[in-house]
């Protein structure tokens, strides 16, 4: 058998001395552990995970004596020098999270730096991603997408990412924690509008997966009567250029005066044309009150 041959069928041995290997582990369904990740985490010198007491449970699983070491963001930079220095000595290291690829919205990504800064190689064992499996299956575009994780928890920051997000054009993918959920809905509701696309993931590839839309209004009111639980990951849809180029100001102006003119109020109003047109509901409503500051009026 030619070497080319061996190298389809994966039988050159792993893992091999001074190599760091980026080893995805499932994001619920334990059946998603590849072959090689298992040979890889049974057979490496070490492993750096989040936390050891959970990662525990499935590296002895798999009859591994590899040491475990806990490598998160509250140890991030006093960890990274001995992990350095173990693959500096020879040793061959896999890096995992709890669930899913290290490097996506966790500290791995540092590790992966530094160990190319120093000279080492770094091979990645592909596996679940909770971002790429949400996205494949919402049915949203996915030639173009971003991935935002984790949005700041700060309000300024967390302003400009939402007024980002909402004019971005391509698919996005956010993470979000159970208690911050709905917080996140009435925001991008307020930035994107109740039309906006969206599907949200929860407990993927576990048994009660779910995947909650097709709209940023419809999974608002979902979450008001079922309280969220889970992982959960977020799939919104792109702003839609070709609406917002047949509505200028002028003309969004005019149709929420109609609405008000009718007895609606000026937050009814830029929720209405929101709606209709695609335009974000706080930039309408914004848009509202510069008219007013300027004219004296709302009109």
């Amino acid at each position: 058998m030619d070497f080319k041959k061996k190298e389809i069928l994966n039988t050159y041995p792993e893992p091999v001395n001074g190599v760091l290997y980026v080893v995805g582990t499932p994001i619920g369904n334990l059946g998603d552990l590849s072959p090689r990740a298992k040979s890889v985490l049974k057979q490496v010198s070490a492993i750096a995970c989040e936390d050891t007491r959970y990662s525990g449970k499935l590296i002895r699983s798999l009859e591994s004596k590899a040491p475990l070491f806990s490598f998160h963001r509250h140890n991030t930079q006093s960890r990274i020098p001995k992990l350095l220095s173990l693959l500096k000595d020879g040793k061959s290291l896999a890096l995992i999270s709890d669930a899913g690829l290290p490097g996506i919205s966790d500290p791995g990504e540092h590790l992966v730096s530094a160990a190319r800064k120093e000279g080492h190689e770094v091979i990645c064992i592909p596996g679940p991603c909770a971002a790429t499996t949400a996205l494949i299956s919402s049915g949203l575009p996915s030639e173009r997408f971003c991935f935002e994780g984790f949005l700041p928890i700060k309000r300024k920051q967390r302003k400009e990412r939402l007024e980002m997000i909402a004019s971005e054009t391509r698919t996005s993918i956010i993470y979000e924690s159970p208690h911050r959920l709905l917080q996140l809905l009435e925001e991008l509701s307020q930035a994107c509008g109740d039309s906006r696309p969206l599907q949200v993931a929860r407990e993927l590839t576990k048994r009660h997966e779910q995947h909650i839309g097709p709209t940023i209004g419809s999974a608002l009111k979902y979450f008001e009567e079922h309280q969220p639980i889970g992982e959960l990951t977020l799939v919104l849809g792109g702003a839609i250029r070709a609406t917002q180029k047949l509505h200028d100001n002028s003309t969004l102006l005019a149709e929420m005066k109609a609405v008000i003119e009718d007895g609606g109020s000026a937050n009814e109003a830029a929720r209405m044309i929101s709606k209709k047109t695609g335009h974000s509901k706080r930039n309408l409503y914004n848009l509202l009150h510069k008219t007013k500051n300027i004219d004296g009026d709302i009109f």
